[in-house]
C-alpha cells in the first residue's frame, strides 16, 4: 500500500557530506511525522532526527549542528543533510513515515524503507 525509498548513501571521507532522499508513495491519505534512523553493525536502530507535519524538528545529540532533515510536502519526501562527517556515523540508515492510508484515514501506521548504507572513512 505504502513504500519509502530512500537513496543518496555512499562512501565518504570524514568532514565530507551526504545528502538522503526518502519519496513514499501509494495510497497515502496523510502523512504524519517522517524521521530518519541509522543502525550500526552490533548497535541497536537509533532515531537521527524527526520532523513533524508542522515543520517541527528534532535531532540526536550527536548529530545536532552537523545534520538538517527537511521536507518537500508536496513530494511527499523527506530529506537528511548530512555535513562533517565523522567515522561514527557510519551505519545503515532507514527513513519512516507515520502515514494513514485511503484504506484507514482514522490511525496511522509506521513505514520503513529499505535502508540505505552510509560509511564514512579515509
Amino acid at each position: 500500500q505504502v513504500q519509502l525509498v530512500e537513496s543518496g548513501g555512499g562512501l565518504v571521507q570524514p568532514g565530507g557530506s551526504l545528502r538522503l532522499s526518502c519519496a513514499a508513495s501509494g495510497s497515502i491519505f496523510r502523512i504524519y511525522a517522517m524521521g530518519w534512523h541509522r543502525q550500526a553493525p552490533g548497535k541497536q536502530r537509533e532515531l537521527v532526527a524527526m520532523i513533524t507535519s508542522g515543520g517541527n524538528t528534532n535531532y540526536v545529540r550527536s548529530v545536532k549542528g552537523r545534520f538538517t532533515i527537511s521536507r518537500d510536502y508536496a513530494k511527499n519526501m523527506v530529506y537528511l543533510q548530512m555535513n562533517s562527517l565523522k567515522p561514527e556515523d557510519t551505519a545503515v540508515y532507514y527513513c519512516s513515515g507515520d502515514i494513514s492510508t485511503y484504506s484507514s484515514t482514522g490511525s496511522s501506521v509506521r513505514y520503513w524503507g529499505q535502508g540505505t548504507q552510509v560509511s564514512v572513512s579515509s
